[in-house]
């Protein structure tokens, strides 16, 4: 971004200011990062249920015959057999296979698809999917629609009081059309943090009453990007920017388990022959033998040669050590594998482990 370029505000900006909350750019917008502090929001988040302010992620409304408009392939995964009330996680590649962002599909029905991206690539996001597609509308309803994720172990308790006993029942990766504060919402089991939580979508006027409604609740408070970068990392869910990018394939990320060979899409071709001719670099997960945080792009070593780079990298207060991920040389990602990662001064010794570094969350609960 441009100096000369104007940083986008979420609607809750001004809460996020009253609350004395440290503000960053992210993606083209003002976002908080921290409010009491990463460490402490993390904690509340793992034992309670932390707010975020996820009003950034772009949203875009299909409305069409899927097959018909093309829309079915467009993306690693099946929009047609998504049932209605579902989502699914996959990727929008490019003809090289590169992933141009990874996102979410919510199936609202037959005909009718919301499709939920990162903030800073939702303009192209969008451009790409309305160039591809043959037929069906395509609206950008990123204006219009705020997000909020309330995610954490008693995220169930606190959102039941306030939208009624229907959202107990949601299993995992389901939504459920709902009112909330008179107006059309959807309120989704999914989330960042690996610990049970709900995406709140709705009106972009209605969510400062929202958030103020749920911070009433004393089980409630608010976390910034960084307790969500962090909780992420610890269940090493990728972040798309550091760990993902049009460089890079879905084989390589290990992510193959959300590609759809079976059936067309955008890139298919280019996946199947780095299948046929050999994955060169992989995305390994490894932890540290000390608490200092391996920092995106050290160096990754092995016998004393550069193997690889760090794309992701924190110290993750459930494991009391730096964990990381990163993309190395083929041969070196087996479970247990020694490591260097350096830079400058740093050298931190390390060992590929497999993922998620933390497995006690309440996300399934």
């Amino acid at each position: 971004m441009s100096e000369t370029e104007q940083l986008q505000m979420t609607p809750l900006n001004r809460h996020h200011r009253g609350l004395n909350a440290l503000m960053a750019p992210f993606g083209g917008w003002e976002m908080p990062i921290q409010y009491a502090g990463i460490i402490a929001e993390h904690r509340w988040c793992r034992e309670q249920a932390a707010l975020f302010d996820i009003c950034h992620m772009g949203e875009f409304l299909f409305k069409g015959d899927l097959l018909a408009s093309g829309l079915e392939d467009l993306f690693t995964f099946s929009v047609a057999a998504i049932p209605v009330g579902r989502s699914k996680y996959g990727f929008l590649l490019n003809e090289q296979g590169g992933i141009i962002d990874d996102l979410i599909v919510f199936r609202f029905g037959e005909q009718e698809a919301m499709i939920v991206v990162n903030a800073a690539t939702a303009p192209n996001d969008f451009q790409v999917i309305r160039s591809r597609l043959q037929g069906g509308a395509l609206c950008d309803i990123t204006a219009a629609t705020a997000k909020l994720d309330l995610q954490g172990p008693v995220s169930r308790e606190v959102l039941t009081a306030v939208c009624g006993e229907q959202i107990a029942r949601l299993p995992y990766f389901k939504f459920a059309p709902l009112d909330i504060l008179g107006v059309p919402a959807v309120v989704s089991r999914t989330g960042y943090t690996g610990e049970l939580g709900y995406e709140i979508f709705l009106p972009a006027a209605k969510v400062a009453e929202l958030w103020e409604l749920l911070m009433a609740d004393p089980r409630v408070k608010p976390a910034g990007l960084g307790a969500r970068d962090l909780l992420r990392l610890e269940v090493g869910y990728s972040l798309y920017g550091s760990d993902l990018d049009e460089q890079t394939t879905p084989l390589e990320a290990g992510l193959e388990a959300f590609v759809d060979f079976g059936k067309r899409f955008v890139g298919k071709e280019a996946l199947l022959q780095q299948q046929a001719a050999g994955i060169a670099r992989r995305k390994v997960a490894f932890t540290v033998n000390s608490r200092r945080a391996p920092r995106h792009g050290y160096a990754i070593q092995a016998d004393g040669r550069r193997i690889g780079e760090v794309t992701s990298g924190v110290f993750s207060p459930m494991l009391g050590c730096g964990i990381g991920m990163g993309y190395v040389a083929a041969g070196h990602t087996d479970p247990g594998t020694a490591l260097t990662v350096c830079q400058d001064r740093v050298s931190l010794e390390a060992t590929v482990c497999p993922l998620p570094f933390y497995r006690g969350g309440s996300l399934r609960s």
